[in-house]
């Protein structure tokens, strides 16, 4: 792998870790990471991203789940999620428990986390670590008006550096989600400077085809090449684009029905063997649940039809790719 001329002293990480992230002892998890693990000869291990079932309590949301036929449940672990952060260390085992009560598997959680001074982001990792996960999508980072982008590149490259080594120590790998917008990491190419930083082990992308595509347009390809060592999970959904209030936008739709090429897509992760953990995001009209509601406007029938139709293209469509 890449690596980039930044490299760290442990003086100069405790620097970095200005609330004490270095001195936080090796954790005697007696887990293994495997971030190519979900995926069997039967096709992909899924998880359907719990933003789309926070009108559900941890119960409900895991029997939903199961019933839908998801393998496990990508679980909202932030502000205003299924776990607030500040209460990980109580809600997070509840939630897990009822999800293995149904049979899912606690692997995947999507939260806030970057910063790895952060003692509430330590505990998240920690709780999270104990209880059977191994991926976590972190929060989003911005381009600030008053440095350049090369200059922010630089410092995001040595935060990243350091909440990698928290991962080794906790024992999970981070991925940053390129999403399109002004969010670093939208267009793909500008992750690199700060992945290369990193070891890329720990900590990596969590690669998005519909906001890849959104931002990359014909060049895609590219860019999943591009970052290819550096992911470590995936996010499906699709798109296409429309006229809203007058303007052009990407619009979310039901899989199959945009301008993802699924197809495509798939068969070049079977050909780079890309392995890794997915999520399922269903982020058109679910009557709010598509935005994580917790009062929808759509009945529940209708709601869990909709994901489980997602479900269901997802499956066949991997399995049409030799």
């Amino acid at each position: 792998m890449t690596k980039s001329s930044v490299n760290y002293s442990r003086r100069e990480f405790a620097k970095l870790a200005a609330m004490g992230v270095a001195s936080i002892p090796l954790l005697s998890f007696q887990k293994v990471i495997h971030s190519k693990e979900l995926v069997t000869s039967d096709g992909l291990k899924i998880h359907l991203f719990s933003k789309h079932l926070q009108f559900l309590d941890y119960n409900d949301m895991s029997a939903a789940a199961a019933d839908m036929g998801f393998d496990g449940l990508d679980l909202t672990v932030r502000k205003n999620g299924h776990v607030l952060p500040e209460n990980v260390t109580d809600d997070l085992p509840k939630a897990a428990e009822a999800m293995k009560k149904y049979g899912l598997a606690p692997k995947m959680m999507s939260t806030n986390v970057w910063d790895a001074g952060s003692l509430v982001n330590i505990t998240v990792l920690e709780t999270a670590s104990k209880l059977g996960f191994t991926n976590y999508r972190t929060d989003w980072l911005n381009y600030p008006e008053d440095k350049s982008i090369e200059e922010s590149q630089v410092l995001y490259a040595k935060q990243a550096k350091v909440l990698e080594i928290l991962n080794e120590k906790v024992g999970l790998i981070g991925g940053y989600q390129n999403h399109a917008g002004k969010h670093v990491g939208a267009p793909i190419w500008d992750l690199l400077p700060i992945l290369e930083a990193t070891e890329g082990k720990y900590i990596g992308c969590q690669y998005d085809i519909r906001h890849a595509m959104v931002e990359g347009g014909q060049s895609w390809e590219l860019g999943l090449k591009r970052i290819l060592p550096f992911i470590n999970s995936i996010v499906i959904k699709d798109f296409k684009w429309g006229v809203v209030d007058g303007k052009w936008k990407p619009m979310h739709v039901p899989l199959g029905e945009g301008m993802v090429d699924f197809k495509r897509y798939f068969s070049l992760l079977k050909t780079y063997k890309i392995n890794v953990p997915v999520s399922l995001h269903v982020e058109y009209d679910l009557g709010g649940a598509e935005k994580g509601k917790t009062k929808i406007t759509m009945s529940k029938k209708e709601v869990l039809g909709r994901i489980k139709k997602d479900l269901v293209f997802l499956r066949e469509a991997w399995k049409r790719i030799e």
